[in-house]
């Protein structure tokens, strides 16, 4: 988008309020034996390919808008002493083939991870932000196929951030807007973009040269299929009768993200439907807690896998 319009204004604000995972970089880790990699269960799909490392606990780590998988490689790698960690990558990003033209994303994304989960045994499913969402929804769905969900700064009606009385039919043609600017924009003035919203996604320096390359490298129509999709899903009718439980760690950051007053309140009243919901917040992070605290974030994985 090399000029912001107005609506891509209101998008990068809908995004710098932890709304939709542009992407993210890794952290660097201290150097440590590679996790043994494992046969996955036989599975095919043209919507997401999975890498499994370590044995144990089944965990599906989802990514978000945009993301490479990545993005999880720390917390993976940390994971696979214990557990058997089933790193997603979704069709359309970071360079994964996209075939689906202009087709919807989230649902048969929903339908494959649920088809994939179905094939574990009652796997822990942890996603951020659309890869939140993609959880949320897979609970509500097939909650036989799940045993817990976390979601990181995930929302479920992300377009809730336009105001408490946002709807699906008020925000769809913001979504629209923002597909086309993702269409139309120039290379030069995409990247140029993407740079300035890596900004606002991250504190960590480190990771946006990442989320940059992973953006440019991502199918532009997949790209703006899910934006459309991700703007438009309101999950939260289904919350009330979901048994699966669910934490939501989102962030706060007082010093360019969202505060921590304005994140509880939202955070609170978004996810209030749903029964026993564990929230939790992560200070001094922007959207990206998995590259600007995470070590903290790991700390909560392990507090929700044991719990």
């Amino acid at each position: 988008m090399s000029k912001i319009s107005a609506p891509a204004k209101t998008l990068r604000a809908f995004m710098l309020a932890a709304a939709i995972g542009w992407t993210a970089g890794t952290v660097s880790s201290p150097a440590q034996a590679e996790p043994v990699r494992v046969e996955a269960p036989a599975f095919a799909s043209d919507r997401l390919s999975v890498e499994v490392i370590g044995q144990g606990p089944d965990v599906i780590l989802i990514p978000g808008f945009a993301s490479s998988r990545e993005v999880w490689r720390p917390l993976a790698q940390r994971l696979a002493a214990t557990h058997r960690v089933h790193l997603v990558q979704l069709a359309g990003f970071a360079g994964e083939p996209w075939t689906h033209g202009d087709g919807a994303f989230v649902q048969p994304v929903v339908d494959e991870v649920a088809r994939y989960a179905a094939t574990l045994n009652r796997p822990a499913v942890i996603g951020h932000s659309m890869g939140g969402l993609t959880g949320l929804l897979v609970a509500q769905q097939h909650p036989e196929a799940v045993g817990r969900v976390m979601s990181v700064d995930s929302l479920p009606f992300f377009s809730a951030l336009y105001g408490p009385t946002a709807t699906v039919e008020s925000a769809r043609p913001f979504a629209d807007q923002a597909a086309a600017g993702i269409l139309n924009a120039d290379a030069a003035g995409y990247r140029v973009q993407q740079e300035r919203t890596a900004a606002g996604m991250m504190r960590n320096e480190a990771g946006r040269a990442d989320m940059v390359e992973w953006s440019m490298a991502s199918d532009r129509q997949a790209m703006a299929s899910a934006i459309r999709d991700v703007m438009t899903t309101d999950a939260r009718p289904g919350l009330a009768a979901m048994t699966t439980p669910v934490w939501a760690v989102y962030a706060a950051d007082a010093n360019g993200g969202a505060s921590a007053a304005m994140a509880d309140g939202m955070w609170g009243r978004e996810y209030a439907a749903l029964p026993g919901v564990k929230l939790v917040r992560v200070d001094d992070s922007r959207h990206f807690i998995m590259t600007d605290q995470p070590e903290r974030l790991s700390a909560l994985v392990d507090e929700f896998l044991a719990d």
